[in-house]
């Protein structure tokens, strides 16, 4: 779902496409919509964006700040069962977006670096 958020793909876009072209619907290829998955899942991506950032200048974003979760899974009323899956989830989310930072952190480093050198030629 995620990797087809970034790239702007939905279920109403997937049906476009194929209509346009003439292709037959694959089932196994429609990217799912958020309430395709169970609530727990939608849980974790909910408290996950309510999570405040820890982010530094020089580093950027380097994860989430938890200590606001054990509030959040009680409002939310996340199951006991539910919570290790919920964390898996949750630190699979954060993951994602620490290695997105650094990719955007990185790009934007080598852009100044590019206009530095051209201004020294």
């Amino acid at each position: 779902m995620f990797l087809n958020l970034d790239s702007g793909l939905t279920a109403e876009k997937y049906f476009e496409m194929q209509e346009q072209m003439g292709q037959p619907i694959e089932e196994d290829k429609i990217p799912p919509d958020l309430e395709d998955f169970p609530d727990v899942v939608i849980d974790a991506i909910e408290i996950f964006n309510r999570l405040g950032d820890r982010a530094y200048p020089e580093i950027g974003y380097v994860g989430k700040d938890y200590t606001t979760l054990d509030l959040l899974t009680g409002i939310y009323k996340v199951q006991e069962t539910d919570k290790d899956f919920l964390l898996e989830v949750i630190g699979w989310l954060d993951t994602r977006a620490i290695k997105k930072s650094a990719e955007q952190l990185k790009r934007e480093y080598d852009k100044a670096k590019r206009k530095s050198s051209v201004k020294r030629n």
